[in-house]
């Protein structure tokens, strides 16, 4: 295995959101920047920001979690964010869903060297796998439209889907409504986390499946701060 040097070291802001668990998260991020980048999982330019781009950006998305719930990440890619919430939040069920092999044969490698009992991989398209959950994650995999198409028939009715978006999340949401119409939504925003700090601001766009158990809202693209 290469070295594990080329990860810099954690930041004050992962010492806090990881807590005790921050030597697993800091063998993750060793993970991502020796074998991760050999795999082709994340770029080689990666590396001297992996904290605050990736592994925090991800990880400031566990607030919005309940507790013991059980998640399914789509597109999970390298773990991002699937991995760092099982880190964060060892009371969730996380459910890594990936159609690649040498992304899914990695990230059982990583699963079993972190002993993250609480994760499952699974190979396949979002589409194609037999699984529901009352929280649906995606992070740079397609747009809201798809993810609404894909995510839906994942999630329990009154169930969400948290998209982690960029800087163009409240347009993006705005441009969805055609189908999140059709689909009868009327509970979605945007949360905006970590503003002020160097991995924020994370911009997560909550849509809600219509169903019965949440109170629900007119759907607009609508912003919180947390």
């Amino acid at each position: 295995m290469p070295a594990t040097a080329a990860a810099p070291p954690p930041p004050d802001q992962a010492r806090e959101i990881f807590a005790e668990r921050l030597p697993v998260a800091v063998r993750y991020a060793e993970l991502l920047a020796t074998t991760g980048i050999s795999h082709g999982l994340i770029g080689p330019r990666e590396t001297d920001r992996l904290w605050d781009r990736h592994v925090v950006n991800c990880a400031v998305v566990e607030v919005l979690c309940e507790a013991d719930a059980q998640v399914v990440d789509i597109g999970s890619g390298a773990g991002l964010p699937g991995v760092v919430l099982a880190i964060a939040r060892p009371d969730l069920r996380l459910h890594l869903v990936e159609p690649l092999l040498r992304r899914t044969t990695w990230l059982e490698h990583a699963v079993a060297e972190l002993g993250l009992d609480n994760v499952t991989v699974h190979r396949g398209r979002a589409q194609e796998v037999d699984l529901q959950a009352p929280v649906v994650t995606a992070r740079a995999v397609a747009s809201l439209d798809k993810l609404v198409t894909w995510g839906f028939p994942l999630l329990a009715a009154g169930g969400r889907l948290l998209a982690l978006k960029g800087k163009a999340a409240a347009s993006e949401l705005e441009q969805a409504q055609p189908v999140l119409r059709r689909h009868g939504v009327r509970s979605a925003q945007v949360h905006v986390l970590a503003e002020g700090t160097a991995a924020g601001p994370v911009r997560v766009v909550e849509i809600v499946r219509p169903g019965p158990g949440r109170a629900e809202r007119a759907v607009s693209p609508s912003s919180t701060t947390g």
